[in-house]
């Protein structure tokens, strides 16, 4: 059974290089699988929860969906409905995945700008998280940073793309 090549033309198993996403991804998984089980623990043998893992686990939810975004952009296996593309010539292929690219640009600058300012804001109102009772910037920070972190990974696939 034949394997089909990945976007980038290289055979299955040649090594792909490391992308410190699938560290952080990783790195998370455990970390919501230990919160979680704590908590289970803590609840059945003593009828208490730990207050902080339901903030907690939201936070680590968030960034995972966001590495999870960097990860897939970068392998190139991002969710894509082509029946309609697949029906355009080489040509209108090629500039319909360059839209697909600058449309999600406009969105994760769209979320970088906007994820910016709620962080400032809540930086500045002084606004703390209700389980924990930590700056709520603290939370918010991730989203511009890693929808930066997204636009690095999609300008990287613009350019090995056009190149």
């Amino acid at each position: 059974m034949n394997q089909p090549l990945p976007p980038s033309g290289e055979a299955p198993h040649a090594a792909r290089p490391f992308h410190i996403e699938e560290a952080i991804a990783a790195l998370i998984m455990a970390l919501l699988c230990l919160i979680t089980f704590a908590n289970v623990l803590t609840r059945y043998f003593t009828d208490v929860s730990f207050a902080f893992t339901e903030e907690f686990s939201v936070f680590l939810v968030v960034v995972m969906t966001f590495v999870g975004a960097a990860t897939a952009f970068t392998r190139g296996h991002h969710l894509a409905i082509t029946f309609l593309v697949d029906k355009l010539p080489a040509r209108g292929r090629r500039w319909q995945r360059r839209f697909a690219l600058l449309c999600a640009l406009i969105m994760f600058g769209v979320l970088l700008w906007y994820g910016g300012l709620m962080c400032w804001d809540d930086y500045e109102t002084e606004v703390t998280s209700p389980g924990l009772g930590v700056p709520q910037w603290w939370y918010t920070i991730s989203i511009p940073v890693l929808s930066a972190l997204v636009i690095v990974r999609l300008l990287q696939l613009l350019l090995r793309r056009s190149a």
